[in-house]
């Protein structure tokens, strides 16, 4: 049996969740297990993350490391298409929403949301390396429906839990949404969130969101 590990919160975790449901694999969850650098949590996940993967007892950590073994475990129902080069694309994709723009925007989340602070260089440095992944993720994406072009793949499951949170950061700190020169981002966003796996997750999130702030 499979089960997945980490909190409903993280984004990385709700990406594999996501992919799990719509591949529908069987699966546990335990959604009450959060990042640590104490020992006994670093025995499970070396870099003190989640989420992790436990099967049957063997553990594997990294999302997209994650989703690989989902891909090549359970092919039945697939979420990278068949050939290299496609399949390439799909993880350029990937790369360009969590390197190049997630990532990016994830060094202002402590002053935005956690009550500490980031200084104007860090703040003038994020705006202009966001740019170049904005561009970048422009250039590339297909919308077409899907991110990657017709078909359903784990680039969708990472743009549906990441974008949102790059719009509201930039907003945030810029007064701005450094998506509004992509204007099939929000009416690509919102046809994710109507299949019945993205909507769970994101009701999930929203339960867990809500029961944190308590």
């Amino acid at each position: 049996m499979i089960r997945l590990c980490g909190f409903r919160i993280s984004n990385y975790h709700n990406k594999v969740r996501i992919a799990l449901l719509e591949k529908g694999v069987p699966f546990e969850e335990d959604e009450n297990v959060h990042g640590s650098q104490k020992p006994e949590y670093l025995a499970q996940s070396p870099m003190g993350k989640v989420p992790y993967l436990d099967v049957d007892g063997q553990l594997l950590r990294e999302s997209a490391v994650i989703l690989e073994f989902l891909e090549d475990t359970y092919p039945q129902k697939p979420l990278l298409p068949k050939d290299p080069l496609g399949r390439a694309r799909v993880r350029e994709l990937v790369t360009f929403i969590e390197l190049h723009n997630e990532l990016v925007v994830r060094r202002l989340y402590n002053g935005l949301f956690f009550g500490g602070s980031f200084s104007e260089e860090t703040k003038a440095a994020v705006e202009k390396d966001i740019a170049k992944g904005v561009r970048a993720l422009k250039a590339v994406a297909k919308f077409d429906p899907f991110i990657a072009g017709k078909d359903l793949t784990i680039a969708d499951c990472a743009a549906f839990v990441h974008l949102p949170i790059v719009t509201l950061v930039t907003k945030l700190a810029f007064g701005r949404d450094f998506f509004e020169d992509i204007p099939q981002m929000k009416p690509y966003l919102k046809m994710l969130g109507e299949r019945p796996a993205f909507a769970r997750v994101n009701e999930d999130r929203r339960a867990a969101s809500a029961a944190a702030k308590k």
